[in-house]
């Protein structure tokens, strides 16, 4: 039984819920990454042995590290951190970049769909512009008022985009 095979329901199911609570909340909660990630490693482990332990440790690192820094430039919270992390022990390194790369291409539709509708496309690209191009008059910090932890910032939920990457690197994978 391949790495893939039996990890495709419960990943579906945690996307289903994580996506209806950040939509609901803008929340991830833990109650739902905690048992999800830790599932993720026991199933792997007792399907794989020692193969699947370390295929299961490098999918959390990689998740936890390339969100994390996200997380850290402001542009992401720790819930979508903990559920790809999650996702990586379930999927492994291979797929979790395939899920990241496809993952990126739907959040990045999909804000640019929020901000048209929302009438603040010109802002969203002016502070996408700074944050990407900006960094060398600013230094690694991010601008106050492009962080999630500023209440005046706008805040899309990015649980419906994992759930977009994910699913479809299951398909192509």
């Amino acid at each position: 039984m391949s790495m893939h095979s039996i990890a495709w329901w419960p990943t579906v199911i945690a996307l289903a819920i994580a996506t209806f609570t950040d939509l609901r909340s803008r929340r991830i909660p833990n109650w739902l990454v905690f048992p999800f990630m830790a599932a993720g490693f026991g199933v792997q482990a007792w399907f794989h042995g020692w193969h699947g332990v370390v295929q299961s440790l490098e999918g959390f690192a990689l998740g936890a590290v390339i969100f994390g820094v996200l997380a850290v430039m402001g542009g992401m919270g720790m819930g979508d951190v903990k559920l790809f992390a999650g996702i990586g022990a379930w999927i492994g390194p291979g797929q979790i970049m395939l899920a990241l790369v496809i993952t990126g291409l739907a959040g990045g539709v999909m804000a640019l769909g929020w901000a048209i509708v929302g009438g603040f496309a010109g802002d969203l690209l002016k502070g996408s512009g700074d944050l990407l191009l900006g960094w060398k008059k600013r230094g690694t910090i991010t601008p106050p008022d492009l962080k999630l932890t500023n209440p005046m910032a706008r805040k899309m939920p990015y649980a419906p985009a994992i759930a977009i990457g994910t699913l479809i690197s299951f398909f192509a994978h």
